[in-house]
C-alpha cells in the first residue's frame, strides 16, 4: 500500500487511492489496524508529494523553458501560474489530493512555480492527513458496502472537480478583464491630448494646435 500511495502522489498514475480504501476495508473487518493504515497512508502521501515537489523544483523550469511552447506553457502563462500559486498555493496543495490529476501532479506544479518549501511542507502534510482520514474512514465504516460508498464519493468528487474548474475559469476571466481594463487605461493616459502642455516645447507648424496658433498670431 505504502509504495502505491507514494507513487500516486508524485506523478505516477497508479491506484493509490483505491489501495488505501481497500486497506481501510480490511481494517474494518479486523484484519488490519486502522491507526497503522492511516499513519502509513499519510506518511506515504506526504513523502510522495515531497518527491514531486523536488522533481518540479529541480527540473520543472528547465522542462518549461525547453518544451513549454509545445504544450502551450508560454513564459506569460508561467508568470501567471507563479502569481497564482504565490497567493493560492496552500489551498491548492491542501485540496488537490481529492481531485484525480491534481493529486498526482500538484507537488510537481508547486515545485516548478517555486512555492516556498516550508509553506509547501505544511499544506502538504495537512492535505495528506485529511485525504487519508476521509478515505480511510469511508473504507473502515463502509466495510462490505464499500462499492456503493466509493461510487458515491467519486460522484461527489466529480462535482467538486467541476466546481473547482468553474472557480478557476472565473478567476482567469477576472484576471483577463482586469488586464484589458488596465491596458485601456494606460492607452488613454498616454494619448497626446491628455498630456500636459510643455511651455518650452518649440512650435511645430505640422501640429494642428500649433498651426492654428501661428495663423492666429
Amino acid at each position: 500500500m505504502a509504495l502505491l500511495v507514494l507513487l500516486d502522489n508524485c506523478g505516477v498514475p497508479v491506484p493509490g487511492q483505491t489501495v488505501l480504501v481497500l486497506a481501510a476495508v480490511y481494517a474494518g473487518t479486523g484484519h488490519l489496524d486502522l491507526a497503522a493504515v492511516l499513519l502509513i497512508g499519510a506518511a506515504a502521501a506526504t513523502l510522495g508529494n515531497m518527491l514531486g515537489y523536488l522533481i518540479g523544483h529541480t527540473s520543472g523550469r528547465a522542462f518549461v523553458h525547453r518544451w513549454g511552447r509545445y504544450v502551450l506553457l508560454t513564459p506569460a502563462r508561467m508568470e501567471r501560474a507563479d502569481g497564482f500559486f504565490a497567493r493560492q498555493g496552500g489551498k491548492v496543495v491542501t485540496v488537490a489530493r481529492f481531485v484525480d490529476g491534481l493529486r498526482q501532479y500538484n507537488g510537481i506544479i508547486a515545485g516548478t512555480t517555486e512555492m516556498p518549501w516550508r509553506r509547501f511542507a505544511v499544506f502538504n502534510l495537512l492535505g495528506a492527513v485529511l485525504w487519508t482520514a476521509v478515505w480511510g474512514t469511508f473504507g473502515y465504516v463502509a466495510g462490505a458496502n464499500i462499492g456503493a460508498v466509493y461510487r458515491t464519493a467519486l460522484r461527489y468528487q466529480l462535482w467538486f472537480a467541476i466546481g473547482l474548474g468553474v472557480l478557476v475559469a472565473a478567476f482567469l476571466l477576472r484576471q483577463v478583464l482586469r488586464y484589458r481594463r488596465r491596458r485601456r487605461e494606460d492607452a488613454d493616459a498616454g494619448r497626446p491630448s491628455d498630456r500636459p502642455e510643455d511651455p518650452d516645447r518649440p512650435e511645430d507648424p505640422d501640429r494642428p494646435e500649433d498651426s492654428d496658433r501661428l495663423e492666429g498670431g
